[in-house]
């Protein structure tokens, strides 16, 4: 039988980690099923893979002039990073130092500090300088694996400011390998001009801001971030029904904080995703449980801000609630663009198991942004977006922390890292 030709094959992995098959989102049990094959092996054609196995049924059907030996090596998908904020301008290392004299992050916000003093900076920056920034970011994200990602924007809280971040994802994701998917936050904190107007400042994102976001195409989701000092749940539902009728996915910043009612209003609503969730109630989990939004945790926000409380991701998972990892990489509260840290974070703080984190990372994270049918694991028809890992086996990931274990990223079929 003539075998036929692929574009690339990827060979010998000792774990080939494919997280094919069975029911999108994984829930309970299934995030700990991820697929392994043993000695597999992939083949790719343009930007898809075209068939999955071991390495003698890949070799015995496929042969390609460019062929990549993993020996030694997991080949797994790429990781999908469902919530980032990489659009800002500078840093804010200094509020790093306050928080280790002892200043919570309320008591940096109220000293200017926080989501105000980014958007201060933003406001103050040309749109180049953004853009130029922003990219530079991306590059790290693909270095440590990570094809795809949420973006949102949250830094501008003005008209101008809020499209002007969207503008610059929309132009990064035509030119840089990274996948975006693009998220409207204008609902992050109430600007210093609408002090004492909070209402009218509601009005602004849900009336003006959602239509031209969806009307020009420059988001897809809309999200809230529903928490005392930031909207209400009054104010998110406003808001998200807003972004529902027009035409764009939700997600909520629920309950990272407080029990505000977040994770209630993500179930209520039918969002895509409820984020946060490290003070989410029992009552808030059975609500999430019935509805079908992934909770995407952030334990890197968590340790980064110092906090002993986590998100219970235990109760959650044995509550049959779909869970999702991300870095949440902001300037304030989790500089990192590593999904590979957040992984270690997520056995030792939330006490997931490796495999239920990687699922957390891949699959289920690509759920959380509704790409879960084109990317986030290793099966045929689906983008060819895949890492190859310089470990022995999925265990080794979280386990050898603070590194960069990646060795090549594919995205779309092409070779886009080699390390």
């Amino acid at each position: 039988m003539s075998r036929k030709k692929a574009d690339l094959i990827i060979l010998n992995a000792s774990e080939m980690l494919t997280l094919a098959g069975g029911e999108v989102p994984r829930r309970e049990v299934a995030m700990s099923d991820l697929g392994v094959v043993s000695g597999g092996a992939l083949a790719v054609k343009g930007s898809r893979i075209e068939a999955a196995g071991s390495s003698r049924e890949i070799l015995d059907s496929w042969h390609s002039k460019q062929a990549i030996d993993a020996s030694g090596c997991v080949v797994m998908p790429g990781f999908v990073d469902p919530h980032t904020h990489p659009v800002f301008a500078g840093s804010r290392e200094n509020e790093f130092e306050m928080r280790i004299r002892g200043k919570t992050y309320e008591e940096i916000a109220a000293a200017g500090g926080g989501i105000l003093n980014s958007v201060a900076r933003l406001r103050a920056t040309p749109t180049e300088a953004l853009y130029a920034s922003a990219r530079a970011r991306l590059d790290l994200f693909l270095e440590y694996g990570t094809t795809t990602v949420e973006a949102k924007s949250g830094y501008g809280l003005s008209v101008d400011d809020e499209m002007r971040s969207l503008q610059v994802l929309k132009d990064l994701a035509r030119s840089h390998p990274v996948e975006i998917a693009p998220t409207l936050l204008g609902a992050h904190k109430v600007p210093p001009e609408f002090a004492g107007r909070r209402k009218e400042y509601v009005s602004l994102v849900a009336g003006v801001m959602i239509p031209i976001a969806a009307k020009t195409n420059l988001a897809e989701y809309c999200d809230v971030f529903c928490e005392r000092g930031a909207f209400t749940v009054s104010e998110s539902r406003t808001i998200l029904k807003a972004a529902k009728n027009a035409g764009l996915g939700i997600r909520i910043h629920a309950d990272q904080f407080s029990a505000s009612g977040g994770s209630k209003l993500a179930a209520e609503l039918g969002a895509a995703s409820a984020d946060h969730l490290e003070a989410v109630s029992a009552a808030g989990i059975r609500m999430l449980a019935g509805s079908g939004a992934v909770a995407v945790l952030l334990p890197g926000s968590s340790f980064f801000l110092d906090q002993s409380r986590f998100a219970p991701a235990r109760k959650l998972i044995e509550a049959g609630v779909p869970v999702a990892l991300a870095t949440d990489f902001n300037p304030g509260s989790s500089m990192t663009h590593s999904m590979q840290i957040i992984l270690t974070l997520a056995c030792l703080r939330l006490k997931m198991t490796p495999a239920e984190a990687i699922t957390a990372a891949t699959i289920n994270a690509a759920a959380a942004i509704g790409r879960h049918d084109r990317i986030g694991s290793i099966e045929a028809g689906k983008k060819a977006d895949i890492i190859i890992l310089s470990v022995p086996n999925h265990r080794y990931i979280p386990y050898h922390f603070g590194g960069n274990h990646v060795r090549t990223v594919i995205k779309k079929g092409k070779v886009v890292i080699r390390r």
